[in-house]
This record gives structure tokens, C-alpha cells and sequence, in this order.
């Protein structure tokens, strides 16, 4: 019997050297949502300024099939443990491109997570909902940082929600300059999102794409 392969992508850019597990975020209901909204009726939203939305429509088209497999695979059943990858990188990111679809994609994603427990994995996520349904039943990984995905442009939310251990933000970039610690590096040079520390806000500067 043929099992089905879960899509890892190499990262580039501001990622480059990591690896990730992304979905497509042209196909998911609560990104196309979210981002039209933003969009047409100009709200502060981060989802309006979607990076992956404009990447998956231009120059990174052509890896809309792979990750919409990855979106078909994780959000519709368990996956079988022969089809569940060994991750032997240190630090792993999930969803550099799409959100979270359902319940059983987070559970999928949990699954690898415990079956390689020398890598550290980080999960971004505004999917409050998932999230705290998957934690209501379990125990969050160790190897997990779950940081929550503010959507509120240039508002900073210092305290992460429950079963959370970091919150991302967006600002323009000409506010709370004194407080950016997420820009003009690369996230291999960081790492604050995929290692245990003692930095829980984190403060990005709004890219324009």
C-alpha cells in the first residue's frame, strides 16, 4: 500500500536554513476570509498585508500543488504512522505559509511533534478556537512553542492567551521602534521563537510585498 508523503519546504530569505510544514493559504476559508476583509474594508488586520496570499499568487505560484496536497492530507484524517516524517533538523517551524484548517490538521501536527522529540517545532496560529480545543483533551508538547498571532496591526498584546508561550505583533515601522526585536535578522541568527527563553512579546515591523 502507498502512503501518502507530508510536503516539507525549504525556507529562503529571512528563513533561510530552516525547514518547515505549510498549507495552502489560497484555498483556507479563514485566510480568504480574513484577508478580504482586511482588504476591502481597510481594516487594521494584519491578514490584509498577507505575505504568503501575494507570494502564492506571483513568483511562488508554482508551490501552491504541494501545499495544497499538505492541506488535503493533514486537514482530513489521522495520518498513519508510516506517513508521520522524521524531522532531524533542531528546530523546525510549522505554517510558514497558511493557518491552521480544522481540528484534525492540529492534531496532525501535534502527532509529528511528539514523534520527534529532539526537535524543537513553533507553532504561529491565530486559530484561538483549535488551539484551545486540542489543549482541553491533552498536554502541550515540551518541544512545542505555540506563539499566538496577533491580528491587531500596531497594537501589542504583552500576554499571551492560555496554553500560549509567545505573542507576535505587527507595528509600522515607525512605531515602537525601541521595542522591534524581530527585525533585520534572520530568524537562524535568533531563534527567540524556537527556544525556551525569557522573551514572551515579540515586535515585528509591517513588510510590505
Amino acid at each position: 500500500m502507498t502512503h501518502a508523503s507530508v510536503h516539507i519546504s525549504k525556507m529562503t530569505g529571512k528563513l533561510e536554513g530552516f525547514r518547515a510544514i505549510s498549507t495552502n493559504t489560497r484555498t483556507n476559508t479563514y485566510c480568504l476570509e480574513q484577508h478580504e476583509r482586511a482588504v476591502e474594508h481597510k481594516t487594521d488586520n494584519i491578514c490584509g498585508d498577507c505575505y504568503s496570499h501575494t507570494m502564492l499568487k506571483g513568483y511562488r505560484k508554482n508551490m501552491a500543488p504541494a501545499l495544497q496536497r499538505n492541506s488535503d492530507l493533514l486537514s482530513s484524517r489521522p495520518l498513519e504512522p508510516q506517513e508521520i516524517p522524521r524531522i532531524n533538523d533542531s528546530v523546525f517551524r510549522f505554517s510558514a505559509h497558511g493557518e491552521l484548517i480544522n481540528d484534525q490538521h492540529m492534531q496532525n501536527l501535534m502527532a509529528i511533534t511528539v514523534d520527534n522529540p529532539w526537535c524543537t517545532f513553533a507553532l504561529w496560529t491565530k486559530r484561538v478556537d483549535i488551539v484551545f480545543r486540542w489543549l482541553r483533551d491533552n498536554t502541550k508538547p515540551t518541544n512545542l512553542n505555540l506563539i499566538y498571532s496577533n491580528p491587531k496591526k500596531s497594537h501589542i498584546m504583552s500576554k499571551p492567551p492560555k496554553g500560549f508561550d509567545k505573542t507576535f505583533n505587527n507595528v509600522l515601522a515607525d512605531e515602537y521602534m525601541d521595542r522591534q526585536n524581530c527585525t533585520g535578522q534572520k530568524c537562524q541568527d535568533c531563534r527567540i521563537c524556537y527556544t525556551t527563553n525569557d522573551v514572551v512579546t515579540i515586535i515585528e515591523k509591517v513588510k510590505k510585498y
